[in-house]
């Protein structure tokens, strides 16, 4: 393995572990099982301190050395975890990301020390370590003690290493593991053995490891932690641990082969050095004899034998049994693992991309088939169709992630930003196993950064005002998520005060955009909040009160072919429902015709096509028995063609409203790959991109959302003036 691409794997996955971290610190309040948590967040740091330790980051083991020792004083009741060591912690998450970062963009070694000092200070108060006693240097020059005379091994730890041929080839360096054992402990005496050495020198590979190593470790740290320090070359590496005042009989073992994954509890105890082969064997005859005997209790565990004997404690006995159960769980994980790897982001864009032209040839072949009449080649353009149409669905099925990853990222924001403002919030997160395009997830990001800080700043009121209305003091941020219509629907809610529909009426008023005497829906008012410059708050703070951000919203969303909408109750609450494709780069389409232009529209957003009958001068029809508006595309977008003696009319939905477009003739459903517009189309209304049919003619993808919006608009203007 190259050492580069090593280094890229330490970087991606540092980056998802402190990710865990984050969120297990904001959880830790909600969680029942804490102690759980802080396990989990105490492996995430000891996994990033190990990784860094096999590249030689010394900054990054040193610091998260630090945070590490803090965390393994809370898992030991020595020190208790409030919001200030949480914060403290998210800070040093913060820290370990820049570190990465540095990392990732070249930067192996640490220029400026002091933001990394500064919260080693702070971490020392848990550590009861004197003001400066711990500092970065310190803690990353731990070296290696040799002695010349061996120890008599009685409080040390025997460490045995064996390392494998292909350990140097695999991009690891054995020196760098026995360095980082200096991290948890002393060295008291180690023993280069080179016995695996070639009797020939000219047999010898430059490129293979021929060293073992004998041990005597000097630390507190239990033998899980020790174990943990080599579990990146595991595969490469014959481990054997021997704990502190073992029996003589322990060390005897070490020149008996282990089975490569012992899975019987014996076998494992064996392996820990607990016992040794012969008591093993003795237990198994007594068990054996209890067998025969028919014994009314039965066949004793292997386990209660060894402990009646006194040959192992029972707290070695559930570790082992523990083991145990882990062996049969990690065989589980390493199959889930060896089932699934990681693919670069551009190379699912170019198949994305590819699939795409296939399905313009596909549809020309087709095209061309038809007009020849042949009908073997129509059969066999049709079964390729079929074909790429599972090519296609199972490429885009690649490209779907759930959103749970981006949500998550937000428990930070509201913790952060409530604190700023003094508010007691907590964010409560639905529906993350919803999955959408990748493309989706990283450009919706910003968007519902802003909703989120809005619902913070202006939805959620202070604890005071909360309890004073007979709320709770802790107001609640929503996330939810799901699938609609062929759409993924995001919504963004809050329990507080709601919006002001008569203040929010009366700004837009006065700024002219509205006209005195309209009647509006509140969905329309509403809307109203995402005109550029528009902003009802009475102080402006580092978070809101400009006018700027709402309307980026909008039309950062409306560039991702999606719409917003918002749902408000005074003293309530608000909830702005974000609705998006799945996809944004291949749809399932419906092509009609008006004149010589063709159009698509998205399949999902069809209910049906009925023939034309409304009549002459109205914009509305009776669809059986309710009004259904409609708009003739052909006088919405100028067409100058000739009417057909029959129209159709294909009645469309979405988010809740529905109307009919009236239309020339239906041509059926076609596989949309999407193109967008050039900057100079940008600012045509209702159309949200472009396709290429398999006769290489254009045709324009309409915006459904927004011609409903026009349409209902129309619809409902003209009845208002009629009424007047």
């Amino acid at each position: 393995m190259d050492l580069e691409s090593a280094l890229q794997t330490f970087i991606a996955e540092s980056r998802e572990l402190l990710t865990e971290m984050e969120a297990a610190l904001l959880g830790l309040e909600q969680t029942q099982d804490r102690f759980e948590s802080v396990n989990a967040i105490f492996r995430a740091a000891h996994t990033i301190k190990g990784s860094a330790g096999l590249f030689g980051l010394d900054h990054v083991v040193a610091f998260t050395h630090v945070v590490e020792s803090v965390l393994d004083r809370v898992r030991a009741d020595k020190v208790r975890i409030d919001d200030e060591l949480v914060v403290l912690l998210l800070s040093c998450c913060d820290r370990l990301t820049e570190l990465t970062d540095a990392i990732a963009d070249g930067q192996l070694v640490v220029q400026d020390t002091q933001p990394s000092q500064a919260l080693i200070e702070q971490l020392g108060r848990y550590l009861d370590a004197p003001a400066g006693a711990i500092t970065v240097e310190s803690e990353a020059e731990a070296q290696v003690e040799r002695i010349e005379r061996a120890s008599d091994g009685s409080e040390h730890w025997h460490l045995s290493l064996r390392f494998g041929p292909d350990v140097l080839r695999s991009g690891m360096d054995p020196l760098s593991f026995i360095r980082f054992l200096g991290t948890l402990g002393r060295i008291d005496w180690i023993s280069t053995l080179a016995d695996a050495l070639p009797d020939d020198p000219a047999t010898m590979d430059p490129e293979a490891c021929y060293l073992g190593f004998e041990i005597a470790f000097a630390s507190p740290a239990d033998k899980a932690t020790i174990e943990g320090a080599f579990e990146f070359v595991r595969d490469d590496l014959a481990l054997r641990i021997i704990p502190p005042r073992s029996r003589v009989s322990d060390y005897i073992a070490l020149i008996h082969e282990l089975p490569e994954q012992p899975t019987r509890l014996g076998e494992i105890l064996v392996a820990c050095g607990s016992i040794t082969e012969r008591e093993l064997q003795e237990a198994l005859r007594l068990q054996e004899q209890a067998r025969d005997s028919g014994a009314e209790a039965g066949t004793p565990p292997i386990g209660k034998i060894l402990v009646d004997s006194q040959a192992v404690p029972p707290a070695v006995i559930e570790a082992a049994l523990g083991k145990q159960k882990q062996s049969g769980g990690d065989r589980q994980q390493r199959a889930a693992e060896h089932r699934s790897i990681r693919i670069d982001a551009d190379r699912l864009d170019e198949l994305i991309t590819l699939v795409g032209e296939l399905i313009i040839a596909g549809a020309s072949t087709e095209l061309l088939a038809r007009k020849r009449k042949d009908s073997q080649l129509i059969e066999a353009s049709s079964r390729l169709a079929g074909l790429v149409q599972d090519v296609r669905a199972s490429a885009l099925q690649l490209r779907m992630v759930k959103i749970g990853a981006t949500f998550t990222k937000f428990q930070r924001v509201v913790h952060d930003v409530a604190r700023e403002l003094g508010k007691d919030i907590t964010l409560e997160i639905s529906g993350e196993d919803t999955e959408l395009d990748k493309t989706v997830v990283e450009k919706i990001g910003d968007p519902l950064l802003h909703l989120v800080r809005n619902a913070i700043d202006h939805g959620v009121e202070p604890a005071e005002q909360r309890l004073a209305k007979g709320k709770p003091a802790r107001g609640k941020v929503r996330l939810n998520a799901f699938h609609e219509s062929g759409s993924i629907v995001i919504e963004v809610g809050d329990d507080g005060g709601g919006l002001k529909r008569e203040r929010i009426l009366a700004k837009a008023l006065e700024r002219g955009l509205v006209e005195p005497g309209v009647a509006l829906s509140d969905g329309e008012v509403f809307d109203l909040i995402f005109e550029p410059g528009f902003s009802t708050a009475e102080q402006i703070t580092n978070l809101s009160g400009r006018g700027v951000g709402m309307d980026v919203v909008k039309r950062n969303i409306t560039a991702l072919r999606g719409s917003v909408s918002i749902a408000s109750r005074e003293g309530e609450g608000t909830t702005v429902s974000v609705r998006l494709p799945l996809t944004l780069a291949i749809i399932d389409g419906f092509q009609v015709k008006v004149g010589e232009s063709i159009f698509v529209i998205p399949l999902d957003m069809i209910e049906e096509c009925i023939e034309f009958s409304g009549e002459q001068g109205h914009d509305w029809c009776n669809l059986r028995g309710a009004v259904l508006p409609f708009v003739r595309l052909r006088d919405f977008f100028e067409i100058e063609s000739p009417v057909p003696r029959r129209e159709s009319i294909v009645v469309i939905h979405h988010a809740g409203q529905r109307a009919g477009l009236v239309v020339d003739a239906l041509l059926g459903e076609f596989q949309t790959v999407i193109k967008p517009l050039g900057r100079a189309f940008q600012c045509v209304q209702c159309i949200s991109g472009s396709t290429i049919l398999g006769n290489g003619t254009v045709a324009l993808i309409l915006d459904v959302a927004a011609l409903l919006a026009q349409t209902n608009h129309r619809h409902r203007s003209k009845s208002l003036s009629i009424d007047s």
